[in-house]
């Protein structure tokens, strides 16, 4: 299924250790941009769902796409206004690139570990020497782990910040 939650969970663990220099936002979408293209393979009922932007150099060109359409996004606010949930509109530009890479790149190791149909290397290889590295029982547990430390850091940053105000 595109566009899963588990891939939030190692996002927000990164957030998490360090909130100032990874975005979740970004993160998130560019997970999300980049489950765009299984989805459409699924929607139009093709074989092979993950192809271009399920490898390495397509991830590394959502993740410029991601930043390019957050800047873009936050030129328009200045201008327009928008809403501004969860601060986006004052996210740097480092924390935009950190997000939306780390978030690909992710993308792209957590899928090839599961997903028989991705070649992460290409062009260079057709290989995939990720896949079943784990089990994916252990890969999911991990993903869920990740984002219950976070939610467990978090909320705990959370109280710290409240009891010195």
């Amino acid at each position: 299924m595109p566009i899963t939650p588990f891939h939030f969970g190692p996002g927000a663990a990164l957030h998490a250790a360090a909130p100032a220099q990874v975005s979740f936002l970004a993160f998130c979408a560019a997970n999300v941009l980049i489950d765009i293209e299984p989805l459409y393979f699924m929607l139009t009922h093709q074989d092979r769902l993950h192809r271009f932007f399920h490898t390495c150099v397509g991830a590394l060109l959502v993740a410029l796409a991601t930043v390019v359409l957050f800047l873009a996004c936050q030129r328009v606010a200045r201008r327009v206004r928008l809403p501004d949930p969860f601060g986006w509109q004052s996210l740097g530009h480092r924390a935009l690139a950190l997000g939306a890479a780390t978030g690909s790149a992710s993308h792209i190791v957590l899928d090839s570990v599961m997903h028989a149909d991705i070649t992460p290397f290409a062009p260079f290889s057709d290989a995939n020497p990720l896949l079943r590295m784990i089990s994916l029982p252990a890969l999911h547990g991990f993903c869920v782990a990740c984002g219950a430390v976070a939610l467990v850091v978090l909320g705990i940053r959370r109280l710290m910040q409240r009891s010195e105000n």
